[in-house]
């Protein structure tokens, strides 16, 4: 796997350079049927700790630049998708983070860390939901066996001193916010690098991912065909276009040899007729209208669908219609077309959301709310539908509930950013503002500027009336925050304690 210009021109050059530094020429790996040792020296080098900083702010950066399909609907099934594969994969203790990418390019990627990633293109190009999780399996897999951390090992040509100093600088100019130009002299090592030395896994690391991948697949409860049935619909899609392959086989070049092999392997496993989840076939509807770009183009493709034999009546292109529809101003038809969709799909909390936000636009307050609270009756504390609902409170001016609801949620389920910025909102507009800078200082912490969230809970301690527990507790996160700050930016109480311990 390789990620190549395109998708590195989305990373800003200190994240790509610490990636093409710590990784540099992949030697090859001996070919082995037995998993590696997960214990491995390489850890020495390139630690799980370390992978898991680097992976998050490339991932922050690509959240930054616009480039990472923030949906919440599409983010649950991908994410919930992606966790069924991991919990086949017996790892303890290692954090996954499965996101959506705005690109029509079919590829995919994981990021050091376990941040895997896959290009709209792709999920729009799989034919079938074991297809997408035969991607997502190989991926996994790279992060599982330590491909990237193995990699780096075994380069052993590397300066691993002058790398560690580079990776170390470059984490902390990001964590403390720190101008990129102060960095040039960290990551000068890497300047004699060309992007066509990224993240690359050798021939015998590709194999190995296949392996491992469809054990998961087939676990999970997927066809374990899936992964080598997608890579033969690229490998057609390649003869069909001449010289002109697609990215995905590129970055996952594939032989005859692996093709058979994947076979066989596919083979030992107990036959699977997996059927497409519902929940798949809306996440494919809300990704091509995410992407189209036009609605109108979302729309043209949508009805052409409907008198495709193949297509004619599927949920996919029905509810692709009615959110397209929503999205053009035509709400009375969208309406009349949730309210049918969600009559024979009661179990499907998208079409819910879609319902009670048509009816919101259409004016028809109490018919609003009343679907949202009948379907968090239904699904409590799901993640879109309650941020779905806390976003329409905040609109019908009721912004004290929504912020209720989101707190009640994020004591629960580990938060993303967009949900963060949005229970900063909600506090904020209720007159919460002390809340409001504690939110936007976790924000900040997350996304990895770690001054900016300090100076946030600053101006939360300033905060007029403050009682005594949100005193010690914003006092408590900004001592925590400033544990990671280099020793000159703490502040000088702090720094003296630090001496005298």
């Amino acid at each position: 796997m390789k990620l190549f210009a395109h998708f590195a021109r989305r990373i800003p050059s200190q994240y790509l350079l610490v990636v093409i530094t710590a990784i540099g020429t992949v030697t090859a790996v001996a070919e082995v049927d037995d998993l590696p040792d997960i214990g491995s020296p390489s850890d020495a080098i390139l630690s799980q700790k370390l992978e898991a900083q680097i992976g998050r702010q490339i991932y922050n950066s690509l959240l930054a630049s616009g480039g990472v399909i923030t949906d919440p609907e599409i983010q649950e099934y991908i994410q919930d998708i992606g966790m069924r594969l991991v919990a086949e994969a017996g790892v303890d203790g290692q954090h996954f983070q499965f996101f959506v990418m705005d690109d029509p390019v079919i590829n995919a990627f994981a990021l050091p860390g376990g941040y895997v990633g896959i290009h709209s293109g792709l999920l729009l190009a799989t034919k079938t939901e074991s297809e997408l999780a035969g991607v997502l399996a190989h991926e996994v897999s790279h992060v599982t066996q330590r491909h990237i951390s193995r990699a780096v090992f075994a380069n052993q040509r590397a300066s691993t001193l002058s790398m560690a100093a580079m990776l170390g600088a470059i984490l902390i100019g990001v964590a403390t916010g720190a101008d990129p130009g102060l960095m040039q002299g960290a990551i000068g090592a890497a300047q004699s690098l060309t992007i066509e030395n990224q993240i690359s896994f050798t021939r015998n690391n590709e194999y190995e991912a296949d392996r491992v991948g469809i054990g998961f697949l087939a676990s999970a409860g997927f066809d374990p065909n899936g992964m080598t049935n997608f890579f033969e619909t690229m490998g057609r899609a390649e003869s069909s276009l001449s010289n002109l392959a697609p990215e995905f086989l590129r970055t996952h070049p594939v032989s005859t040899d692996r093709m058979a092999e994947s076979r066989a392997r596919a083979r030992k496993y107990p036959r699977v007729d997996a059927v497409d989840s519902s929940s798949y076939h809306l996440a494919r509807a809300r990704a091509r209208l995410a992407t189209s770009g036009r609605p109108e183009s979302a729309l043209e493709y949508f009805r052409a669908e409907q008198d495709n034999p193949e297509t004619v009546g599927s949920l996919e292109i029905e509810y692709g219609i009615a959110l397209t529809l929503a999205r053009m101003g035509d709400y009375k038809e969208a309406e009349e077309l949730f309210a049918g969709l969600l009559a024979t799909n009661e179990e499907l909390i998208p079409l819910y959301s879609g319902l009670a936000q048509t009816r919101a636009r259409l004016g028809d307050r109490e018919g609003a709310l009343g679907t949202f609270r009948q379907a968090l009756a239904l699904f409590p504390r799901n993640v879109p539908l309650t941020v779905r609902y806390a976003e329409t409170l905040i609109e019908y001016g009721n912004p004290k509930e929504a912020h209720r609801i989101l707190l009640d949620l994020l004591n629960q389920v580990p938060p993303t950013l967009e949900q963060i910025r949005l229970i900063a909102i909600a506090a904020n507009n209720a007159g919460d503002i002390a809340d409001a800078h504690y939110y936007m200082a976790e924000y900040h912490a997350m996304s990895g500027n770690l001054r900016l969230a300090i100076e946030q809970l600053r101006l939360a301690l300033t905060t007029p009336k403050l009682d005594s527990v949100q005193r010690a507790r914003f006092r408590a996160r900004m001592e925590q925050f400033q544990e990671f700050l280099p020793g000159e930016d703490k502040e000088p109480s702090r720094r003296k304690r630090n001496r005298d311990k």
